[in-house]
């Protein structure tokens, strides 16, 4: 590794991203018309492409420094360095695209005036696409700061999140905004541009950083890369084929200049993948001096395909040039069309896709299946029934994140509730007893050096204080069944149903809150502190009090909630709103207590097997101290017996 390829390397990812912004622009035909008139064009694309390469180099090198570099390594160090200065670029870049989207979009020229920075601040303060060029500009410059500021592995974490808002206002204001399967394509956006970023900017980082290493310890560092590069080939190749999908809305649109440079990126991708099959079976296996300019020749790829990527963001998609002319209610507030009239046959064959909760179930299924294999073959036993229990909640978070009740829950709220019931009850309650920390700990090899691999980031995250506070078994029970009433009757309610980020914090939130009080009842992985037993049946009480007593309240309500909602969809078919609303409550009472009779069932087996355990403990004491302690009990008592007797 020579330090030439500090230059040539970023060199080559830019001039190859130029050429395949070029290559969207001529395909396109975003250079048609006059030359004045590409010129803003041209620029703004430019601009944004700079932001998307830096703002990759930045979120790649902070990802490389969490899990592939020791922390005591000057590499680690250097790893961030190169973040704070990817962060630089960012920041300006952002700041020209800020100003070039404005002119794009108020098609005003560049002015000195106070009228047009008066303009300009209400662009970035009340318009989305200005707020969130705003968010990419500011969250650079955090970054950057905090890249010079901070050292400690934990710390660096929380700045790679602040580095996340670089690139996903831009995802959530993307090309996919318009599209008619918003949330669709908005999941699917966001997968991608995540992990070309860790794609592409670890890839660059790993090359700067294994200047000056030796054989073995590049070694190291590229296999430790390789496992977030194959992941993140998946991700992007997954994603990238359900965003064209929806982006192109047939097969005959492939014939479109749009298809074209869909071919073009999937070609790019096909390619990476010979590249990172060759990387893996060769230059991971022996020391070779070609391993610089094949990262180099990886990274000119890479670059074509962003730069096509930042190209089709000006080239018109033949799904969004189809609109409806007058659009229905449901079009209005959802964006799709009204799904037909819910019955058992489409309630199995509806499908919505959640690209995010679709990755989440398939790489957790895989990594389980394959940690339980790993011990297997060591000659260590785990339990057939956990594996299954595990595959069955993922399976079960898979349907409710992507089937009949996620296409459905938009325009019924007993389906919103009864997926809200599984979430929070039904999957944790599979999800539990397969101790996935367990697993873990023993499946994942201990890193040897101060880097931090998936066993030690679930380590810290596990002993952290803040998962201290969470399992707690009170903050569990308060939070699990304060959610509900703080949720249904605040304006979260709203933002949830109505806004795709909320969605998706909804089911995060109702998972993870579900998933700590089953944790804190019957789990079997450490770092919770739970209750004796007798007290356990106790929390359990209260949970199914107060949860049936929400779920009356639900049932008897005369008031619609989100009435300009569920209220104004447009549906013909089924109960009424409020009828439906009052279904919805049934199902927080009825169905929301069965899981709960479950645990408490569950709880009783484990306070026997527990009082099982002891009396067999004591008894295998007895025998090896020759009951010296029933002995000692009963020589205290004539003791005692004796003394009486004298007074």
């Amino acid at each position: 590794m020579t330090r030439w390829v500090r230059i040539v390397a970023p060199g080559v990812l830019l001039s190859c991203a130029g050429l395949g912004v070029w290559l969207a622009f001529s395909i396109g035909g975003a250079l048609r018309g006059a030359p004045g008139e590409a010129l803003l064009p041209i620029a703004l694309t430019s601009a944004t492409l700079v932001v998307y390469v830096s703002a990759s180099v930045v979120i790649g090198s902070i990802v490389l420094a969490l899990w592939a570099l020791p922390y005591s390594s000057r590499g680690y160090r250097r790893a961030i360095d190169i973040a704070a200065s990817a962060g630089v670029v960012t920041t300006v870049s952002a700041s020209s695209a800020t100003v070039l989207t404005f002119m794009n979009v108020s098609q005003s020229a560049f002015s000195t005036t106070p009228e047009f920075g008066q303009q300009l601040g209400f662009f970035l303060t009340q318009v989305g696409l200005g707020q969130a060029w705003l968010i990419v500009t500011l969250s650079a410059a955090v970054t950057s700061v905090l890249c010079v500021a901070v050292s400690r592995q934990t710390t660096l974490f929380f700045v790679g999140l602040v580095s996340l808002g670089t690139l996903v206002p831009l995802a959530l204001q993307g090309h996919s905004a318009d599209a008619a399967a918003h949330d669709i394509a908005t999941n699917s956006l966001l997968l991608h541009v995540i992990f070309v970023a860790v794609w592409m900017g670890g890839l660059l980082a790993l090359v700067i950083v294994s200047i000056g290493e030796s054989d073995s310890q590049r070694n190291v560092l590229a296999r430790r890369y390789s496992t977030l590069a194959l992941i993140s080939f998946i991700v992007v190749g997954g994603s990238g084929l359900i965003n064209a999908a929806v982006r192109l809305g047939s097969w005959q649109a492939l014939s479109s200049p749009y298809g074209t440079l869909i071919i073009l990126k999937a070609l790019a991708l096909a390619i990476l993948f010979i590249f990172g099959a060759w990387h893996r079976w060769f230059f991971l296996t022996r020391a070779h001096r070609g391993f610089a300019w094949f990262i180099t020749l990886e990274l000119g790829i890479l670059g074509v395909a962003t730069g096509i990527a930042a190209g089709l963001a000006r080239t018109p998609s033949p799904a969004s040039a189809t609109t409806a002319v007058l659009p229905t209610p449901a079009q209005i507030l959802t964006g799709e069309l009204l799904p037909p009239e819910l019955t058992w046959a489409t309630y199995v064959t509806a499908w919505r896709i959640d690209p995010i909760w679709l990755a989440v179930c398939a790489f957790g299924i895989f990594f389980y299946i394959a940690g339980a294999r790993r011990l297997r073959r060591r000659g260590d036993d785990w339990p057939v029934l956990r594996t299954l229990s595990w595959t069955a909640g993922l399976v079960l978070l898979f349907w409710i994140t992507n089937g009949g009740i996620n296409a459905y829950e938009h325009v019924l709220f007993s389906q919103h509730m009864l997926g809200h019931m599984a979430l929070g009850m039904v999957i944790p309650l599979l999800l539990v007893p397969a101790a996935p920390v367990t697993l873990a700990m023993r499946a994942i090899e201990k890193r040897p050096d101060s880097s931090r691999g998936a066993r030690e980031w679930i380590l810290v995250a596990v002993h952290s204080r803040f998962a201290q506070v969470i399992s707690n078994p009170i903050f569990a029970t308060v939070n699990f069944v304060g959610s509900l009433w703080f949720f249904y009757y605040t304006g979260i309610l709203r933002w949830a149903i109505t806004n795709h980020i909320g969605h998706e914090w909804m089911i995060v939130h109702f998972l993870l809150a579900g998933y700590l009080f089953v944790q804190s009842l019957i789990g079997i992985d450490p770092g919770v502190k739970r209750l004796p037993y007798p007290f356990r049946l106790v929390q359990l009480l209260i949970a199914m009090t107060v949860h049936a007593f929400f779920g009356l309240t639900i049932m008897s309500g005369q008031a619609l909630l989100l009435a300009d909602w569920y209220g104004a969809m447009g549906r013909t078919w089924g109960p009424t709103p409020l009828e439906d609303q009052a279904a919805g409550g049934a199902i927080a009472w009825s169905v929301g207590e069965i899981p709960n009779a479950i645990l408490a069932v569950v709880i009783a087996i484990q306070w026997s097997r527990n009082d099982s355990k002891v009396a067999r403990r004591l008894d295998r004491q007895a025998d090896r101290t020759d009951d010296a302690e029933l002995e000692a009990y009963n020589a205290m008592l004539r003791t005692m017996s004796g003394s009486r007797r004298s007074n």
